[in-house]
């Protein structure tokens, strides 16, 4: 087989609609709305998200950051990130448990900023936030507004999104291919989709169909490449043989 598969195609930007609602139909909803600003149809403007790691809150942040006057703020933002801009209506805060002490209080201090001009908030964290491992006045503004869960997907789920996938884009796959897939392989579903393109792109260039001795060879060449790479990163980090 040829070297390919480490040279994955460019990941395209997350949106709303490369989500996969699975069990949050409804928080999609109103994350369309705030895309829209349109989220005090609800009557709330702020909104937290939590869930295990995996579950989508970052795709989700980062595709609301596609809007129009929005801002993404990582835990290791430098400080001038969390500096309230009127020009700014929208505010993304991620993987809110990472917040140093110094970042709690300007994320503090953004909140309150955001709340006197109008602005809407979207945080996130690993934990609801009455057990977030914040201190207690960041804590309690978090629970103020719209708190969901994001739900991760079922097996059945990620089947289904991929099968959709490949039937919009006239993929054929052999029955077993997917099942095989995402219990072999990575399991969010970006690396998922990924590696459904290197599929279709394969098998169109060798003239074979998607079947699962194809997936399998596919992925033994895969496993192969990452081994050699970690073994010459080993090599290359070793400390050097000196001797008298």
């Amino acid at each position: 087989m040829r070297q390919m598969l480490l040279d994955l195609d460019a990941e395209q930007p997350p949106s709303l609609e490369t989500f996969v609602v699975g069990q949050n139909a409804e928080l999609a909803q109103l994350l369309s709305l705030f895309f829209a600003r349109t989220g005090s149809q609800y009557g709330e403007r702020f909104v937290y998200l939590w869930g295990s790691a995996g579950a989508g809150k970052t795709h989700l942040l980062h595709a609301l950051a596609e809007s129009k006057n929005a801002r993404y703020i990582a835990p290791d933002a430098p400080e001038s990130a969390f500096v309230h801009d009127p020009a700014i209506t929208l505010y993304l805060l991620d993987d809110c448990e990472r917040l140093s002490a110094a970042a709690q209080i300007d994320a503090f201090a953004l909140f309150n900023e955001i709340r006197a001009h109008g602005g809407f908030l979207v945080a996130a964290g690993n934990h609801p936030p009455m057990i977030l491992n914040v201190r207690e006045d960041l804590r309690t503004r978090f629970g103020w507004g719209l708190i969901y869960q994001v739900h991760e997907l079922t097996d059945e789920d990620k089947i289904d999104a991929l099968e959709r996938s490949a039937q919009a884009r006239g993929i054929t796959i052999s029955p077993g291919v997917l099942p095989y897939l995402i219990t072999h392989y990575r399991r969010d579903m970006s690396s998922l989709t990924e590696m459904l393109d290197q599929l279709d792109h394969y098998s169109l260039e060798i003239k074979r169909p998607i079947t699962l001795p194809l997936l399998r060879e596919v992925l033994n060449q895969l496993y192969q490449q990452q081994h050699q790479q970690q073994t010459l990163s080993a090599e290359t980090n070793a400390e050097p043989n000196t001797e008298d």
